[in-house]
């Protein structure tokens, strides 16, 4: 089934795109969540005509994105966990975590943007990575220290 898409979609790609897609992904996913439409005639030229607005908007977004980058990649978080014998923690740190004290410092990010393979177990310094924008991404100092 062919479809455009009306927003990013990470795992196949940008607004304005046109798309071959499995029927059953595009009806009962795409579709009903409002990330795409039916390429239909009417469609394919209703977004033809918005091609202007949908490049403005990405490059607004993607300069954003750059300034975003800006402001965290001399960030360093600290964050003090419970730990126990071998520099082990009780939990974790994870990406709501870091989410949560950017939130504190400021900075709204989603959790989502937010890319650690699994979450920290240990105490020390960690290198995050931060996908602000398809083309953007950002490196977070991560430092996990001992609650006092």
């Amino acid at each position: 089934m062919k479809i455009i898409l009306k927003q990013d979609v990470d795992a196949l790609g940008l607004e304005g795109q046109l798309f071959d897609v499995a029927e059953g992904y595009a009806r009962n996913y795409l579709i009903p969540k409002g990330f795409a439409l039916e390429a239909t005639k009417q469609n394919v030229k209703f977004m033809e005509s918005q091609k202007k607005k949908i490049e403005v908007k990405r490059l607004k977004a993607k300069e954003d994105a750059e300034k975003v980058k800006e402001s965290i990649s001399d960030l360093v978080i600290t964050i003090a966990q419970k730990s126990g014998e071998e520099d082990k923690l009780y939990g974790s740190v994870t990406s709501i975590d870091i989410a949560d004290y950017l939130e504190k410092q400021g900075i709204v990010l989603d959790r989502k943007k937010i890319r650690l393979e699994r979450p920290i177990k240990t105490l020390g310094e960690f290198q995050v990575s931060v996908k602000l924008h398809p083309e953007v991404v950002a490196s977070l100092k991560v430092v996990v220290v001992p609650q006092e």
